[in-house]
């Protein structure tokens, strides 16, 4: 990747440059149910770029990973925010001493992170970051996912790849342009499941959107899950009825793919809704308002079918 294509990419990321409205393939018209709703609850002071929300099973407890400038800056300003169930914030300041993290996702006690070029693993019970692996050669570690024996998946979305961490050591699990600029992951039913950003043009004027789709964590075969690509996907999460809930950062949208393969448009935002997070026993979609420096969530009870 040269120089200016990643300035660019940054700055489209973090909203502070004004890129034009992407090409995006026919998706359903929405219905009533996506127009924009009040949100159940919002914080605002102190997300200062927030780009990925988690809830952790069990507590409900949410995290908030900030990044607090730009999204491949090593100024050592991002941190991790702790809010309670309802919403109510713990400290805006949990975690701190990053750079800009990104995914977030748990295993036995850790809350690892995607940190430019690093993985970052964090004591959940004292907020103390236990581990921090360098991945040479990373360009942009975006999202994070965990598979049942504690192997930590993460997208590198500018290189294209997907690495594995297990054990304390990194590997390469999958590369190339069929990865379609990986961004959010979501390990489920022994499959990696995979949001394509799609290829982004050095100039922004057009936009290759990414599919859906699934890697087995074997042989690493990739499936499609949309038969057509469905935008420039961030955030991905299972919607508890055997499809995924996805994120569009630049068309502001939340989707729901269904099993099937079909995508309906569960709510439209403005753009920037990035890595969200889904508690599917009360219908509480949870978004990360980047460029708006807000985390809200909504009820989308009678939207997700």
């Amino acid at each position: 990747m040269n120089r200016l294509f990643c300035l660019a990419l940054i700055l489209l990321l973090s909203g502070c440059g004004a890129a034009p409205e992407p090409e995006q393939p026919a998706t359903p018209a929405a219905t009533d149910s996506a127009a924009p709703t009040a949100p159940k609850w919002e914080a605002a002071e102190g997300m200062e770029a927030p780009e990925s929300v988690y809830v952790e099973p069990g507590s409900g407890t949410i995290f908030v990973s900030l990044i607090v400038g730009m999204p491949g800056e090593k100024d050592g300003n991002g941190r991790i925010a702790k809010l309670n169930a309802d919403g109510t914030v713990v400290s805006t300041s949990w975690v701190t001493g990053l750079n800009a993290p990104k995914g977030l996702r748990s295993y036995q006690g850790t809350l690892w992170t995607a940190d430019i070029d690093e993985i970052v693993g964090i004591e959940i019970s004292t907020g103390k970051i236990t581990s921090r692996v360098k991945i040479d050669g990373a360009q942009f570690l975006n999202d994070v996912a965990t598979g049942p024996d504690g192997t930590v998946y993460v997208s590198d979305m500018l290189a294209t790849k997907i690495y594995a961490l297990k054990d304390g050591k990194a590997s390469l699990f999958a590369e190339g342009e069929e990865m379609e600029y990986p961004n959010g992951l979501l390990v489920d039913n022994g499959k990696l499941v995979v949001g394509g950003w799609g290829k982004p043009e050095a100039d922004f004027s057009t936009k290759v959107p990414g599919h859906l789709f699934t890697l087995d964590l074997t042989t690493k075969q990739k499936t499609l899950l949309t038969p057509d690509p469905v935008g420039n996907i961030d955030g991905l999460e299972s919607d508890g009825k055997g499809g995924y809930l996805v994120t569009d950062w630049n068309a502001g949208k939340v989707m729901q793919v269904t099993s099937a393969g079909a995508v309906r448009t569960v709510r439209q935002f403005t753009q920037g809704t990035a890595d969200h997070a889904f508690v599917a026993a009360q219908n509480l979609l949870i978004i990360p308002h980047m460029p708006e420096n807000k985390v809200a969530a909504y009820d989308v009870t009678g939207s997700v079918e």
